[in-house]
């Protein structure tokens, strides 16, 4: 019988019988306190498997010292000092001890393998610990938070610094490049290469001729949708072996760098003003101090080609917003089913199209690609009512379902209190390091009286004591009484709008949403209901079947 965690450790590169040495062979068994986590991380692929491997080795060596045994080693490839960046595996770990409590105990190789982000999230991650009476242990820096909090933070500091320090120094060497008109890395767009070592692009030998013949479809005013199903027909794929899409052809149209030119793009921001980690499509032309446009190479096009498909896709456009404005803005939603609903041939999306619903596939790559699978709105969405409030009926006080859709209500009705609490939990993180900032200002600089520190750090305390008991009436849990009386459920259902019927029925659905079933034959015409199949979150009960017929009566007697 494998580990559950066999299968990352051999993406590692660890043999069976290392495995067997390490005592990492069978599943671990014990109480919580004899029983111990391992994150371990790395950024970049690059970062070599062999060293990884030492660490997990210097880790396993250091918990047999302490009798204790690895329950699960958590690995993932992902940066630590990015907020947008989601860490799954960081989550699991952290929350096997601080959560579920089936380890007393976290071990890390270095305190910048658990997190760049600060003391902050460091901070809030140990109190959590110790709610639990567990422990986070460093082994390089021999720290452990039972005794050495203070130190763990200091650390966390120290390993933000490096990041911030890092990061200026990347984007002074990238903005100079740029200047010399050098290609800075990235992926190159269809029908290039770069070359290597010498920082410029090149036509691709087996993608240029597509790509060039693509610029003269849309120079010659085709649609992206026509190209992209006259490529399919032919059996052409993109650089992955994928089929061709509208939407990737808008993105070539759009791109400085498929002219040869050295790109300048805005930054994608959240919606508390933080970097997504993306950047919007096309950018702009970095322009020389003569007012000429940098170059980093060939181009399929040219750049008077580009400025004119662009000028041809901008007069297709809808005219939404003043003119130049770059941004369209986010459409406001005006279909229940768009994106949750998938084609029962392809898996693909299916999209609002006139007074139906129809496959993404078929629509943008062609019949070739996808036959598609469609169905009429009105029908699709009145069938889809009547089974969500069917499913619900049929869920018990006590479902998990439940809470979820009142969590998402909530957060629909009011996004300011969401974006208060992301407000709050940075401010808090915030707080946190600038404690540990005065600390290390009175300790080690010596800069400031004894009276100036301890004024300091009660207004601090205070702060932090504050932002804490805010965060926590922010998370508290959420009103289920609406979703358990059918009356109630109808008011909320009907009066919540498309977007909020929409956030209710995600709430309730897993990520494969419904799956629309082809029909029989053209003419065959059966209940919207039997083409439908419903991903649930949790399966109903036997009493579905009376529960749909009185989620019939219900959305009929509020209509």
């Amino acid at each position: 019988m494998h580990r559950d965690d066999y299968p990352a450790l051999r993406s590692l590169g660890f043999e069976d019988d290392e495995l067997k040495e390490l005592g990492l062979w069978l599943p671990a068994v014990g109480s919580p306190a004899e029983l111990a986590e391992m994150y371990v991380r790395r950024s970049k692929k690059k970062d070599s498997l062999s060293a990884l491997r030492e660490q997990v080795r210097r880790m396993c060596a250091h918990a047999a010292k302490e009798g204790k045994r690895i329950r699960h080693i958590w690995f993932e490839q992902k940066s630590a000092s990015k907020s947008y960046v989601r860490r799954e595996e960081f989550e699991k770990a952290t929350a096997a001890v601080a959560e579920a409590g089936l380890s007393k105990t976290l071990y890390v190789y270095k305190m910048s393998r658990l997190s760049r982000r600060g003391s902050g999230q460091v901070g809030l991650l140990l109190d959590k610990f110790e709610e639990q009476a567990a422990r986070l242990y460093s082994v390089v820096e021999h720290l452990d938070s039972v005794r050495g909090r203070t130190f763990m933070a200091l650390f966390s500091e120290q390993a933000r610094e490096q990041v911030a320090e890092l990061g200026e120094f990347v984007k002074l060497g990238m903005d100079s490049h740029k200047a010399d008109g050098k290609w800075t890395g990235g992926v190159t767009p269809y029908g290039l290469r770069a070359v290597k070592g010498e920082g410029r692009l090149e036509h691709d030998p087996k993608e240029y001729p597509t790509a060039r013949r693509i610029a003269e479809y849309l120079l010659d005013r085709k649609t992206p949708a026509w190209i992209a199903e006259t490529l399919n027909k032919e059996g052409l794929k993109t650089r992955h072996g994928k089929n061709w899409q509208a939407t990737g052809i808008i993105a070539l149209a759009h791109a400085v760098t498929w002219a040869g030119l050295v790109a300048q793009r805005e930054r994608m921001l959240d919606k508390n003003g933080r970097w997504t980690g993306k950047y919007h499509r096309g950018g702009t032309p970095l322009f020389d101090k003569k007012g000429n446009p940098v170059s980093c190479g060939e181009g399929v096009i040219t750049f008077a080609e580009h400025v004119k498909i662009k000028e041809i896709l901008a007069s297709r456009a809808q005219k939404n917003g003043p003119v130049g404005n770059r941004a369209r803005g986010k459409r406001e939603i005006s279909n229940l089913l768009s994106g949750i609903m998938h084609c029962g041939r392809c898996a693909a999306k299916e999209v609002s199209s006139g007074p139906a619903y129809r496959c993404y596939t078929r629509t943008n790559e062609g019949a070739h690609v996808c036959e598609g699978v469609s169905i009429g709105r009105e029908r699709a969405d009145d069938a889809v009512t009547q089974a969500w409030f069917a499913h619900i009926l049929s869920l018990s006080p006590e479902s998990a379902t439940l809470h979820e859709i009142a969590r998402e209500w909530l957060a629909y009705k009011d996004p300011e209190k969401e974006n208060r609490k992301a407000q709050v939990t940075a401010a808090l993180e915030s707080a946190v390091g600038r404690e540990i900032k005065l600390r290390k200002m009175f300790i080690v600089a010596t800069r400031m009286s004894e009276a100036e520190y301890e004024n300091l750090q009660r207004e601090l305390d205070a702060q932090i004591e504050s932002l804490k008991a805010e965060l926590a009436e922010l998370s508290r849990e959420a009103d289920l009484s609406p979703l358990l009386d059918p009356e109630a459920l109808a008011a909320l259902w009907n009066g919540a709008g498309v977007a909020g019927q929409r956030a209710l029925l995600q709430a309730a659905l897993t990520k494969k949403g419904i799956t629309l079933k082809p029909s029989k034959g053209r003419g065959h015409r059966v209940p919207a209901i039997d083409r439908l199949e419903f991903h649930w979150r949790e399966a109903s009960d036997p009493a579905w079947d009376t529960a749909f017929e009185a989620g019939v009566r219900l959305v009929e007697a509020t209509r």
